[in-house]
């Protein structure tokens, strides 16, 4: 047998991260400018069950079962073998890189385990549903995150702009007319369970603060998907500089965010936020294709370890 290959892309949250975890709803859409890829060989000679994972960006390199049993790329081939009723696995060899910066909220566990879920699947000669793929990334989720709320896996398997919400089927999102979205790194890594994590031990003690916010957060999503919908990129906009200002009342923003939120906006952004978890990651700005240029320009004076310019469609 050849080799197999999948790829998945990066995804960010355009609105509503934090609240959607406590079923609030949120906005989020792919970003295919950055991948996770993965490649499948075949290892004749050896015998069952030897499975062999490369990852040189995280310096990963080591036999299936030496892996923890909560490892996320253990759950995903073990969720695989188990759907398909495989009693063993053929040998093979599983090399994995990405793109994706990690923990920059840009997605990249979810990807990861979309990538690999579908080539493991599609090597073994039986390739699964999109909805099946996206439930073992959820799965695997866990092992990253804690608590996630699924719009990570759900974006980056189907590969669409979508509203989400906890509980619910998944809208995919009539985009009436095309907007270009800049994301700035902050080279900072976002710890995205430990801040979902603090997030949720402030709710606990102060619930009626933060059930306040989400609830805002969440009128802000709807409000910014008619927006979307009606092509109306300048209030659009000014909804992403909103949710900014709820999230930095929440805790979850940083200087080196706020600076480039600000800095975006001094260069022509019609608006701009924090992307994912927080307290590090990406921050995102809605442009004009006219104010690109001095956007990208003025995120990298500020700073910015990596700037990824995507349109929106």
């Amino acid at each position: 047998m050849t080799g197999i290959f999948a790829t998945a892309p990066g995804k960010i949250i355009l609105f509503g991260e934090h609240a959607v975890v406590y079923g609030y709803p949120a906005i989020a859409v792919p970003v295919n400018q950055v991948r996770a890829k993965v490649l499948i060989l075949p290892i004749p000679a050896n015998k069952p069950d030897e499975v062999y994972i490369e990852a040189p960006d995280i310096h990963l390199n080591s036999h299936l079962n030496q892996l923890a049993f909560k490892d996320p790329l253990r759950i995903v081939i073990e969720e695989v073998q188990n759907i398909l009723r495989l009693s063993y696995l053929p040998p093979m060899r599983i090399r994995i890189t990405s793109t994706i910066p990690v923990a920059a909220g840009l997605g990249s566990g979810a990807a990861v385990s979309v990538a690999l879920a579908r080539a493991l699947a599609n090597y073994l000669g039986h390739p699964l549903p999109d909805e099946t793929i996206c439930q073992i990334a959820f799965r695997a989720e866990h092992s990253y995150h804690g608590t996630p709320s699924g719009i990570d896996n759900t974006v980056i398997t189907y590969n669409q702009p979508l509203f989400f919400q906890k509980g619910k089927p998944y809208e995919l999102l009539g985009v009436e007319k095309p907007f270009f979205i800049v994301i700035g790194n902050t080279g900072i890594a976002s710890p995205t369970g430990e801040v979902v994590a603090e997030v949720r031990k402030n709710r606990e003690q102060n619930p009626e603060k933060y059930n306040a916010l989400f609830e805002k957060i969440g009128q802000i999503v709807l409000y910014a998907r008619k927006m979307i919908e009606h092509g109306n990129v300048v209030d659009l906009g000014s909804m992403l500089t909103e949710n900014h200002c709820l999230l930095k009342e929440m805790g979850v923003s940083c200087k080196e965010l706020d600076v480039l939120v600000e800095t975006a906006i001094h260069a022509g952004a019609y608006g701009a936020k924090l992307s994912g978890g927080g307290k590090g990651g990406n921050m995102i700005a809605l442009a004009s294709s006219e104010r690109l240029p001095q956007i990208t320009q003025a995120l990298r004076d500020a700073g910015a370890t990596m700037v990824i310019t995507t349109e929106i469609r």
